[in-house]
């Protein structure tokens, strides 16, 4: 077991990239993390870590360890899991998730899974960086748009879509865009968040059609964007789960409904492999089934009329 311990405090720092990470990780103190790792050099007469003040990274000895390691460490927890789990899903579930899509969709679920599932611990970190589940040690992710690691195993979630809008103060003063063309004659609210932040892309006849677009305010954030777009300020564009609640409302109009582009996915992915652990099990098909039928960030809105009345 000692062999097991100094093996899992050398993945722990190889994936964070830091001792006081993976000993928080871990439960135990930096102290015990060093002391494991430092044992499991000296046993195997090799350096695996590049220590410096700022950063610990791997040498090339301990990325090829480390990748031999990890097999060894999700046959030991499987063994473990299913032996453990017999009476229902247990034990820490760490996922990974987009920041925007976990504020404003994923929180509910969580929360709810949480209640449903009282013996599975949940640890959720949301960046918008490319996150690599078996590299990291995620348990699972939930993925917006195109997947292209064909390692993991995904089950579709939702569909979103981009929509652009603004406000009714807005429109009275400039009019509806009837066409994507007519966004040339329209302030646009860029996202820098987006690929080619100024060029929108969108369905015609089932071909995609691009339309470049200016504008004086740039942010890197949807939720900036629909802030100004909700002042009057010009015309924002964003998946449709984030300017759910301000269509709702009657804050925003939708634009351009028959132009949408293609539909993006929402995907809840894990890494393939023989024994899924219940807890995984569970919380994927929770997340599968909460999200199934139409997308509740689609209800109570629709496409405007071609003009709305003078005020």
């Amino acid at each position: 077991m000692d062999r097991l311990d100094e093996i899992a405090a050398f993945a722990a720092v190889a994936d964070a990239r830091s001792f006081t990470q993976a000993a928080r990780r871990l439960g135990v103190s930096g102290a015990q993390v060093s002391k494991l790792v430092a044992r499991l050099e000296d046993r195997l007469g090799a350096r695996l870590l590049n220590r410096t003040t700022r950063d610990v990274s791997l040498t090339d000895t301990g990325r090829a360890y480390l990748e031999r390691a990890r097999d060894l460490l999700t046959e030991f927890e499987a063994l473990e899991s299913s032996v453990r789990e017999q009476d229902g899903p247990r034990g820490l579930l760490r996922l990974s998730a987009p920041v925007v899509f976990g504020a404003k969709q994923l929180d509910p679920a969580l929360l709810d899974f949480a209640q449903a599932y009282p013996e599975v611990a949940l640890e959720v970190a949301y960046s918008d960086r490319f996150v690599n589940l078996v590299d990291e040690g995620f348990d699972a992710g939930v993925r917006i748009g195109r997947l292209t690691d064909s390692s993991l195993i995904a089950r579709k979630l939702a569909p979103v879509s981009l929509v652009v809008c603004a406000s009714p103060a807005y429109l009275q003063r400039h009019g509806i865009p009837q066409s994507p063309d007519d966004l040339a004659e329209h302030e646009a609210i860029i996202d820098l968040n987006a690929q080619d932040a100024y060029v929108w892309n969108f369905g015609d006849g089932g071909e995609c059609r691009e339309v470049r677009v200016h504008g004086r305010l740039r942010f890197t954030g949807g939720e900036t964007c629909l802030a100004a777009a909700e002042r009057g300020l010009g015309v924002a564009r964003t998946p449709d789960f984030i300017a759910a609640e301000r269509l709702r409302s009657g804050k925003l109009t939708p634009l351009l409904c028959g132009y949408e582009p293609e539909v993006a996915n929402v995907h809840v992915v894990y890494p393939a492999g023989k024994h899924l652990a219940p807890k995984v099990r569970a919380f994927v098909d929770f997340l599968v089934d909460r999200f199934s039928g139409e997308p509740a960030w689609r209800r109570g809105w629709s496409e405007p009329p071609s003009r709305l009345p003078a005020a």
